[in-house]
C-alpha cells in the first residue's frame, strides 16, 4: 500500500485495470453523470470536458473554454466514446452501467455494450454548464498528485475533523 493510501481516510479503490492517462486524464462518475476530460486529438494544447447524464443519457462536450465540440452533433463523439471505455477499465463495466442506469443488450456490459445501450435512446445533447467545475476538479486532482505524500493536514482542508482528535 502506497503512503497516500495509508494516509487517507477516505477509501480508496484499485482501478479494474490499469489505463494509460494520456488519451482521458481524469474520469469520474460524479453528480449524477459520468464526467471527465478529454484530450484533443488534433491540438496537443486542447483538452474537452465531456459528460453523459445517468439515466437519461443527455451529453455534452465542449473544450475547457467552453467551445462546442463539432462532433457531438446529434450523437455521442468520439470524446465521450473515449470517456466511457476509460471509465469502464478504472471503475468496471458493471459499475459504470449500474451508475448509469444502462440495459445492456447481452446481459454482460462492456464499453461498447453500455455506448450502444445508451446511443440507442437517441439521447439528446445538453449544455454545457458542467464543464467549468469537472475542468476545476481535474487541476485540483492534479494539484494534489504534485504534492509529496504527508499524514499532516493540508492547509485547504483543514475543515475535515481530525480523526485522532481527542474531545
Amino acid at each position: 500500500m502506497s503512503d497516500w493510501e495509508r494516509s487517507s481516510t477516505a477509501r480508496v479503490t484499485a482501478p479494474a485495470r490499469p489505463r494509460k492517462l494520456a488519451k482521458v486524464p481524469f474520469v469520474e462518475l460524479a453528480d449524477g453523470r459520468l464526467q471527465g476530460v478529454v484530450s484533443s486529438g488534433s491540438d496537443i494544447g486542447r483538452v474537452y470536458v465531456s459528460s453523459v447524464a445517468a439515466g437519461t443519457y443527455t451529453f455534452a462536450c465542449s473544450t475547457n473554454n467552453n467551445r462546442p465540440c463539432g462532433g457531438a452533433r446529434g450523437s455521442f463523439c468520439n470524446h465521450i466514446r473515449a470517456l466511457i471505455n476509460e471509465a469502464v477499465l478504472q471503475h468496471g463495466a458493471e459499475r459504470v452501467a449500474r451508475y448509469l442506469r444502462v440495459e445492456t443488450a447481452d446481459g454482460e456490459p462492456n464499453a461498447h455494450s453500455i455506448t450502444a445501450g445508451m446511443s440507442d435512446t437517441r439521447p439528446p445533447q445538453g449544455d454545457t454548464k458542467a464543464a467549468a467545475p469537472v475542468f476545476s476538479r481535474f487541476l485540483r486532482h492534479l494539484a494534489y498528485l504534485e504534492l509529496t505524500p504527508t499524514t499532516s493536514p493540508l492547509p485547504e482542508m483543514q475543515w475535515f475533523p481530525t480523526t485522532r482528535a481527542v474531545a
